[in-house]
């Protein structure tokens, strides 16, 4: 799941009767925006690890989802020394209405990358690494070449690290996907991001049924590889819809589930049609976890990649737990 901010370049904003914020972005359109409640308040603190990480990423010319998502994790995360690099450039060939990250024509594949990246997991001492990247439809394989170099170049260097992917979708681009297994990753996910009927207006260019389909092979490919998925909440879905989505991902035999609160990046994205409560995130990992998932992270700030390590050691100990029952009876 791509990660949201609130509106940075708002240039004026006021509360209506309604309560609601009348705010007017860069094309000058007014757009109604609902205030931002008191649980999403992020306190930034400084760190200087937070400049350390993001020089070590500039002396590398590393891109992170991090900064090119403007995730409000990204100081807590950076501090602790933990960034999501996003290979195969900073500008993305769809326009997700959700996405900060830049949409035009990409810059050539740097064959550099990949040893740019196990040197930064080297300098970094990640136990676990979180790899994305921009969508590449201008690639033949999609870039599933460069996640495989990228996890073949991090194996050499640092051997124990274990190795998280969050891929495209790699629509019309047969077999990419068994490139990207056959490197083996410890964690393959795929975000669905919404519901399917938001598809259209929130995800164009995506397809819901193909990026299931993705996710299904990915476990028949490789058993052993634990599967991911993320939706984002409050871009209209109704729980629902939510709930029917927790039963597909099930059926695709998807063992970790994510689910955080939409924040609009921009007034030029798509709008923030609720701000669901924690208590109501508690109620939807109940759900999930009634539906057999190993592992659930929804709360408003979940994002694809926060705690990403700690998860790793919970999905792998909750895995045991389970194989563990089964032998027993």
């Amino acid at each position: 799941m791509s990660d949201r901010a609130s509106e940075s370049d708002v240039r004026d904003a006021r509360v209506s009767a309604g309560g609601l914020l009348q705010i007017e972005g860069r094309g000058g359109a007014a757009a109604t925006e609902l205030p931002r409640p008191p649980w999403l308040r992020i306190r930034l603190s400084a760190n200087p690890e937070v400049e350390r990480t993001r020089a070590l990423m500039r002396r590398l010319k590393l891109n992170t989802v991090c900064e090119e998502a403007a995730c409000p994790n990204l100081s807590e995360c950076w501090a602790e020394r933990h960034a999501t690099v996003m290979i195969l450039g900073s500008v993305c060939t769809r326009a997700c209405a959700f996405c900060n990250v830049a949409t035009g024509l990409p810059d050539a594949v740097d064959e550099n990358e990949p040893a740019h990246l196990a040197t930064a997991v080297a300098e970094l001492a990640l136990g676990h690494v979180v790899i994305t990247s921009v969508d590449r439809d201008d690639l033949p394989d999609g870039g599933a070449g460069q996640f495989a170099r990228s996890i073949s170049a991090i194996r050499a260097a640092s051997p124990a690290v274990t190795i998280e992917v969050l891929t495209p979708d790699f629509r019309r681009k047969p077999g990419a996907l068994g490139v990207v297994l056959a490197a083996a990753p410890d964690v393959y996910n795929h975000n669905l991001e919404t519901v399917p009927r938001l598809y259209r207006r929130v995800r164009p260019g995506a397809d819901y049924r193909h990026s299931l389909a993705l996710l299904a092979e990915a476990k028949q490919l490789r058993p052993e590889v634990f599967t991911k998925s993320g939706i984002m909440v409050g871009l209209g879905e109704s729980d629902a819809e939510v709930l029917e989505v927790m039963d597909d991902l099930r059926a695709a035999d998807v063992d970790f589930l994510t689910i955080g609160q939409y924040l609009r990046p921009t007034p030029s994205h798509a709008r923030v049609e609720r701000y669901v409560p924690p208590e109501a995130f508690e109620r939807m990992a109940e759900a999930a976890r009634a539906r057999g998932f190993l592992l659930v992270s929804a709360t408003p700030l979940t994002r694809s990649s926060y705690h990403a390590d700690a998860d790793f050691r919970r999905l792998r100990e909750a895995r045991a737990s389970r194989l563990a029952a089964v032998d027993a009876r």
